[in-house]
């Protein structure tokens, strides 16, 4: 067999890494869409006399894959400058949510910054552990943190799922170029 070589255009060249570069390239990438909590005793630093209080935090995560069947065990991960990092990095436990396609409003609630995303999003409950756990979604996972991989400017969370909950079914959503949608139906 004959390989025949081509000459490298703009369409196929190789150009060295950059961050906006590595940015645009992963806007390309489809994601499924899940909002990630956790709960975790507070240390008390920001409000004296709180020391060991529950401490709520959430956030928009599209880096949730799974990384193993048997054990079972998944993945996602958070920069350790989010404000929601404080908290992961102590929580034993978090919930997983799978968002489906008319829950724009959560994904754009818990991807804000400055903010009480519980208050601003009130379609949740507390679940086991003081996990807190979204209504609506497609399907949830409650897990138990394994692994935290500091992993450049973010971390790499490694969890085992203890219990899940499926939703309604339905399409998800995704984030694709910046932004929210739904796959097309075939």
């Amino acid at each position: 067999m004959t390989t025949v070589e081509r000459p490298a255009t703009d369409a196929t060249a190789l150009r060295p890494v950059d961050r906006d570069l590595f940015r645009a390239l992963l806007r390309r990438q489809a994601t499924s869409v899940t909002v990630v909590t956790a709960v975790a005793r507070s240390t008390g630093r920001a409000r004296p006399g709180a020391i060991g209080q529950p401490v709520r935090a959430g956030f928009t995560a599209t880096s949730f894959t799974s990384v193993s069947l048997d054990p079972p065990l998944v993945s996602f991960c958070l920069g350790t400058a989010s404000s929601s990092w404080p908290v992961l990095a102590r929580a034993e436990h978090v919930a997983v949510h799978l968002l489906a396609a008319g829950q724009r409003e959560a994904a754009t609630v818990f991807a804000t910054s400055g903010i009480d995303r519980f208050a601003a999003y009130p379609d949740w409950t507390t679940g086991p552990f003081g996990v807190p756990l979204l209504t609506g979604v497609l399907g949830r996972l409650l897990c138990r943190v394994v692994h935290r991989i500091p992993v450049g400017d973010h971390t790499l969370v490694i969890a085992e799922p203890l219990a899940l909950g499926d939703g309604d079914d339905g399409p998800p959503l995704v984030h694709h170029r910046g932004g929210y949608t739904t796959p097309a139906r075939t």
